[in-house]
């Protein structure tokens, strides 16, 4: 799955536990009718990816959809989501292509205002 929209927020690395785990989160607004701000998270060395980009920048996110359960101590089941992201690819705005350049444009060498104009408007 991907999300494609701005940077809105980047965090810092954090580490956790003896084991050293790291985790960082970035939220992405997407470009809808209804805005949605997407936090994303990136683990271990999927964390140094976000070094590259900054707030602001439009972007593709590649994510998979993570879900866990958790039994408290009464014994009931709760059920945690998170995105998690692993590829991030910057978005480059899209270029028109097949046209000439405005300051190019020439008029057909027919064209000559003595013609009569048969056009019924």
């Amino acid at each position: 799955m991907e999300v494609i929209g701005k940077i809105k927020l980047i965090n810092d690395t954090q580490t956790f536990g003896s084991s050293g785990f790291r985790k960082r989160e970035m939220v992405v607004t997407t470009d809808e009718q209804y805005p949605q701000m997407i936090m994303i998270e990136f683990v271990q060395d999927k964390c140094d990816l976000l070094n590259n980009y900054s707030v602001g920048q439009d972007v593709k996110v590649s994510i998979n959809l993570r879900g866990r359960e958790w039994i408290n101590p009464e014994g009931v089941a709760k059920y945690f989501n998170s995105v998690q992201g692993w590829r991030i690819e910057a978005m480059q705005a899209a270029a028109p292509q097949d046209l000439p350049p405005v300051d190019q444009f020439q008029p057909a060498d027919n064209a000559s205002s003595a013609e009569p104009d048969d056009l019924p408007f």
